[in-house]
């Protein structure tokens, strides 16, 4: 290319106000109209604001570089505001694009285009229902009940077992329970015969006033006991409280008038020295059966025993001691 006069249509040449100078009209400058500067085929072009289209390129003003992106790549043009770029590509028109935030909350909030939360109206209606049945619910139990005690439901319910006393207790809880039911008696209180008689001179007899049985020691002296409430039939344990005087004693026992075949012991376990009746008190036990309601105990000084003893306290125990 050869250097030579180009005319008006190179930039450093395009003059606005070339028209007003003699070089300028010599090379055919004018003043401006609407399609340019004052040169014909002026580079620049004056368009009213809003005259370019969407999607033409824009022209780079001479002299200012245009700016390229990451890697040497052209960048994209800038879109007017409120209008779509034209080099743009939403992410959901793609192939395997994700759906944009937007759609997800429409999607997820319900009808109406419009994303919305959890809806909080419906669970306060549900509580507030939730909480109305519960106090109907009482209203009608407490109406009942006072039906009830209108109807003397009061005593039914109070003759009612509780949970506690309907559930079944243990061996261990059952023995005692029944030994506590089970007879237990002074001496004094006892049917007295053939001689035996009460006392109170010798200290130590844990009845009630101290008072024992004495005068034992002669043929046909007896005590009697009738028992009752004896809760059911079978095996159980006479315990006797007596004295002796340092020495061994026995007397027979009988049991609604069966006389038993070992006699009742009341040997001076408690080592008393011969004589001393206080320091002689002891206890001795015999097994025996008896039958639910009422029996008679008797012990006695027959021809075969020994009975110099004074009685102070008997009472029973269920099952047999070894």
């Amino acid at each position: 290319m050869t250097p030579g006069n180009n005319g008006a249509s190179t930039p450093e040449d395009d003059d606005p106000f070339g028209y007003l100078y003699a070089d300028g009209q010599a090379n055919g400058a004018q003043p401006p109209s609407s399609s340019g500067y004052g040169y014909p085929n002026a580079v620049g072009r004056v368009r009213a604001v809003g005259e370019r289209q969407y999607g033409q390129q824009q022209t780079q003003p001479y002299g200012q570089q245009p700016s390229y992106g990451q890697h040497g790549a052209p960048p994209q043009q800038q879109a007017a505001y409120g209008r779509p770029n034209a080099h743009y590509a939403a992410p959901e028109t793609l192939p395997g694009g994700a759906p944009t935030s937007r759609q997800q909350s429409v999607s997820g909030g319900g009808g109406g285009g419009r994303g919305r939360g959890p809806n909080t109206k419906g669970l306060l209606i549900g509580a507030v229902a939730v909480v109305a049945a519960v106090v109907i619910g009482i209203a009608v139990a407490m109406a009942n009940g006072n039906t009830d005690d209108d109807k003397g439901g009061g005593d039914q319910a109070a003759s009612t077992p509780t949970a506690s006393a309907s559930a079944s207790p243990s061996e261990s809880s059952t023995s005692e329970a029944t030994e506590a039911k089970l007879p237990k008696i002074d001496a004094k209180a006892l049917h007295l015969e053939g001689g035996a008689a009460t006392a109170s001179d010798v200290p130590g007899a844990q009845a009630d006033g101290g008072i024992y049985v004495a005068n034992l020691s002669q043929v046909g002296a007896a005590v009697t006991w009738t028992v009752n409430g004896i809760p059911e039939s079978g095996k159980y344990t006479l315990y006797v409280r007596y004295g002796v005087p340092g020495k061994d004693a026995t007397a027979t026992l009988t049991v609604n008038g069966a006389a038993q075949s070992r006699p009742v012991n009341m040997a001076n376990f408690a080592k008393a020295p011969e004589g001393d009746y206080a320091k002689g008190w002891t206890t001795t036990w015999s097994n025996l059966e008896l039958t639910k309601g009422t029996n008679t105990v008797k012990i006695s000084c027959e021809q075969s025993d020994t009975c110099q003893a004074n009685l102070d306290q008997l009472w029973l125990v269920k099952g047999w001691k070894s």
